[in-house]
């Protein structure tokens, strides 16, 4: 719990918001700043009685600014702990970004729904194509999911309650919701991080042509979730890249750390923000990914 002393320094400075200063006004703001998440009830109270624009716009920035420091620390949070494997965790971490009050426990009923569709559909004694093909049919046909083909770059594409709601999404957010659906099925289903366009790989045991031994962990077949699931081969990716010209690295065959997968989502909502004109936001995106980035090196 904070002392007095330092809720009476908040008030005092929140009080000196509206300073026409510019130097004041930095000064103050850095200051309210490191008090963080503890001077957000002083600023809101401060916003209610503001009656000046330009008050209420540098209230709300700050506010915002607070807010953007939360998602941060909650995605380095992320990164640097046992949860870093459950990429659905960081998801609804940046999704907090824009809907901070997300029900968290709503968006995990509608996944365990899905999810319960599915199993009921399985039975163990499908092949790995059959399973997918079930996997498709609930989550495609039944669930209504597909590409926003309509509104491609809109940020609403990569937040995952309104992915669940319009059962819409990009390639990404679609990708990422298959496979963890996928893996609360036991179905060892993984992020690849193509350029231009991100997909899945089924995993699971394959023969050398040229040794005849058997690998372990390889993929089998790859997974366009932005086009229903498509099934597609290595070969189709290597055609896919000699059409835009880039050489096939083998990262672009294999899984991709969770980290990269958030990383490429950040990096689509700042260029969603910036299409829409939307420029503080986008400078949000800016800061929020090259921080992460940093993190990840």
């Amino acid at each position: 719990m904070s002392a007095p002393g330092s809720h009476n320094e908040i008030q005092a400075l929140v009080s000196m918001m509206d300073d026409p200063d510019p130097l004041v006004y930095k000064e103050v703001s850095a200051k309210i700043l490191r008090y963080g998440e503890e001077a957000m009830p002083f600023l809101e109270d401060e916003l209610i009685k503001a009656r000046e624009e330009t008050s209420r716009s540098r209230l709300e920035r700050l506010m915002q600014q607070i807010h953007l420091q939360q998602v941060s620390r909650a995605l380095a949070d992320w990164l640097h702990s046992s949860a870093q494997q459950d990429v659905l965790d960081a998801w609804i971490r940046v999704t907090r970004y824009r809907y901070p009050n997300l029900e968290e426990g709503l968006v995990l009923d509608t996944i365990e729904t899905i999810r319960r569709d599915i199993w009921l559909e399985m039975n163990d004694n499908l092949t790995a194509l059959e399973r997918i093909k079930v996997f498709n049919h609930v989550f495609y046909d039944a669930h209504g999911f597909s590409g926003n083909m309509d509104d491609y770059h809109h940020p609403d594409n990569s937040y995952i309650n309104k992915v669940l709601e319009t059962r819409k999404g990009n390639p990404l957010s679609l990708s990422i919701l298959y496979m963890v659906l996928a893996k609360e099925m036991n179905m060892p289903v993984v992020g690849v991080n193509l350029p231009e366009h991100f997909v899945l790989a089924y995993m699971g045991e394959s023969v050398d042509p040229q040794t005849l031994q058997i690998e372990y962990d390889k993929p089998l077949f790859y997974l366009n979730a932005f086009s229903g699931g498509a099934v597609f081969s290595e070969m189709e990716i290597n055609e896919f890249l000699h059409k835009l010209k880039f050489d096939p690295m083998p990262s672009f065959f294999q899984p991709c750390p969770h980290s990269q997968i958030i990383l490429r989502m950040l990096n689509n909502l700042v260029l969603a923000y910036e299409l829409r004109g939307d420029a503080r936001r986008k400078e949000d995106m800016i800061t929020l990914r090259d921080r992460f980035e940093t993190l990840i090196r």
